[in-house]
């Protein structure tokens, strides 16, 4: 059984970085993101404001336990850019990342040995001037039940610390809770003695 339940990836936007090699430049951003639409969101910001650069090349990957990932060369030739950084978002073991690398060519072409170098760099540099924490993988459980359980359950959630993320009190309340994997075995046996309430796994 896997009991890893922890992963990397980046608290905030990192710093915008620069590297040069014979006079094209390499701007370097890294990003946090939970989706391929963000990703998309932020590279449109990136067109617009280098709206006179030449390639707008990147890699983003997505997910914890099974991830997704794209790479895209934008017009370089084929595996000299969108490849590189996503060689370093895998160095960095980092996920629910985009790293994005703005280049305005110079007039010198590189060759796709020298291609294949600034745009590592650049990743690499982007990496490395963001802040990586460690976050844990969680499960999400919706709890059913009537208000009279509610003083019930809250002390189960309290005792157990376990995190609310939303709160449905209507007619009868739903509580969303987000539990760490490694805990979930525990989960169904700390309600059980509470038959009347209803608790189940969401499909993230």
């Amino acid at each position: 059984m896997d009991t890893k339940d922890t992963y990397n990836t980046l608290e905030k936007p990192g710093d915008e970085t620069l590297f040069k090699d014979r006079n094209s430049k390499f701007f370097g951003y890294a990003f946090p993101i939970a989706s391929e639409e963000e990703a998309k969101h932020l590279l449109d910001g990136l067109k617009k404001q280098h709206h006179s650069a030449r390639h707008w090349c990147y890699a983003w990957q997505i997910g914890t336990e099974r991830t997704k990932h794209r790479v895209n060369d934008d017009g370089e030739p084929s595996n000299s850019a969108g490849q590189p950084i996503y060689g370093q978002i895998q160095s960095f073991d980092v996920t629910n990342v985009l790293v994005v690398v703005v280049r305005y060519f110079g007039g010198t072409k590189l060759g796709v040995g020298g291609l294949i170098n600034a745009y590592k760099t650049s990743a690499q540099l982007a990496l490395q001037n963001s802040v990586i924490v460690e976050k844990t993988i969680n499960i999400d459980y919706v709890i059913n039940f009537e208000y009279k359980d509610m003083n019930k359950v809250m002390r189960i959630i309290k005792e157990h610390n376990l995190k609310i993320t939303k709160q449905e009190l209507e007619l009868s309340c739903k509580i969303y809770i987000s539990v760490r994997k490694k805990i979930t075995h525990k989960i169904n046996e700390v309600f059980s003695p509470l038959y009347e309430i209803e608790i189940r796994k969401l499909d993230n």
